[in-house]
């Protein structure tokens, strides 16, 4: 019984999440979104998505378990509208690399274009939390899980420094 609660009550504020909070976080701070950069759609707001994780780094919280084929990773935030910008941002990264289509401020990130063009290659897992979400990622082949592992150093080098990372151009 009380394990039913618990996930009614997770599913609830999960909707309310979606339905009130993250308009009011992709529409309310950040302006209507646009067709982005070069004519892709969406690209824009992703790119304001990533500028207001990176403004608010030290109010997510992130770990990583490394796993033998990949990682696991949990990043959250106690502050409700930066946990609906991490679940909007990881579920249109993952858009976007399902669909080949590219990724903002792919630059930065040394990873993304061995991981965009592996994305057959690599299995991802997404799963939201009431505070952020949880992500596997796994691969057989040794190449693609170092690959996988140093991409989640780099983001968690993002979140632990923020605006500084993100000024050098590039993750270590």
């Amino acid at each position: 019984m009380k394990r039913k609660l618990i996930v009614w009550i997770s599913i609830l504020v999960l909707t309310l999440t979606s339905v009130l909070i993250l308009p009011q976080v992709v529409y309310g701070q950040m302006g209507r979104p646009s067709r982005g950069m070069m004519g892709n759609p969406g690209m824009g707001n992703d790119a304001q998505i990533i500028h207001q994780l990176f403004a608010n780094h030290d109010k997510i919280h992130r770990t990583v378990k490394q796993l033998p084929n990949g990682i696991q990773s949990i990043t959250e935030s106690d502050d409700p509208q930066i946990a609906a910008l991490i679940q909007a941002h990881v579920a249109s990264m993952y858009r976007r690399v399902a669909n080949n289509q590219p990724i903002p401020m792919i630059h930065m990130v040394p990873t993304l274009p061995t991981l965009l063009q592996n994305r057959d290659r690599y299995q991802r897992q997404l799963q939201n939390t009431l505070n952020g979400l949880t992500v596997t990622e796994t691969a057989t082949a040794p190449d693609l899980i170092a690959t996988i592992q140093e991409h989640a150093r780099e983001v968690s080098q993002f979140v632990n420094e923020g605006m500084p990372t993100m000024m050098r151009g590039r993750a270590r």
